[in-house]
Parts: structure tokens; C-alpha cells; sequence
């Protein structure tokens, strides 16, 4: 299992999530929460109802809404969806997020891992 996840939009990292820290008990009951009203009320995916969703189905509607939180910067929504896909797929090591005319492209990515992006300081040449 990976300790680390990230999720990228457009390419750039947006959160960084590291499983070898412990999660608080409120955090583990809030994920459970949102598992019981997935389950009770279905979900809905590409303007489709889905009933008793099943864990992949669950993990792309959590997607959709995180990239939704990005973009809104709600920054508790992030911290829950971003939570629950990484405590829910222990195997995830990305999600990507691309910004496409009408919504976004969502990939979950289990097989390559992520490199911690550091940013480069550029200074022009004199001439």
C-alpha cells in the first residue's frame, strides 16, 4: 500500500494525502456517514441515478465532487472527499483531474505513483 495520494488538476497538484498519518475518530465517522447516504439515497453519475452504487461507482461520483470543491476552493469538502477516496481505495496513488468543456475527465490512477512535485525557480539571463 502507498502512504502517499495526490489529486491533480489540470496537471498541478492540488492536495497531497499522506495515509501514514492516523485518522482522527470524527474523520472515520463523517466517511461513514457519507458510505450510508450513498447507499440510502443512491448517487448519480453522468445525470444518471444510480442506485446501490458499487465502490468504483461510489469513488467516481466522490471524484466529480471533489473536483467541484476545487474549483468552489471549499476547502472542508476537499479535505473529505480527498479523506474518503484514500482511506476507501488504499491502492489509489493519484487522481486526475482535467477540466473538459462541460465538466471534467476523471482518472484514478493505481499503478503510477506519485512524484512530489517541487517548484522551480526560474531567473532570467542578463544580457
Amino acid at each position: 500500500m502507498s502512504t502517499m495520494m495526490a489529486v491533480l488538476l489540470n496537471g498541478v497538484a492540488q492536495v497531497e494525502y499522506d495515509r501514514a498519518k492516523p485518522l482522527p475518530d470524527y474523520q472515520g465517522a463523517y466517511l461513514d456517514k457519507m458510505d450510508r447516504k450513498m447507499e440510502a439515497e443512491g448517487i448519480e453519475i453522468d445525470g444518471e441515478p444510480v442506485q446501490a452504487p458499487t465502490l468504483a461507482q461510489k469513488a467516481q461520483f466522490v471524484a466529480a465532487n471533489l473536483a467541484s470543491a476545487i474549483l468552489a476552493d471549499d476547502e472542508a469538502q476537499v479535505a473529505a472527499m480527498t479523506t474518503w477516496l484514500a482511506v476507501r481505495l488504499p491502492d489509489l496513488k493519484q487522481v486526475k483531474l482535467r477540466e473538459e468543456e462541460g465538466g471534467f475527465a476523471i482518472e484514478l490512477e493505481f499503478d503510477e505513483a506519485y512524484i512530489k512535485q517541487h517548484p522551480v525557480q526560474i531567473t532570467p539571463r542578463r544580457h
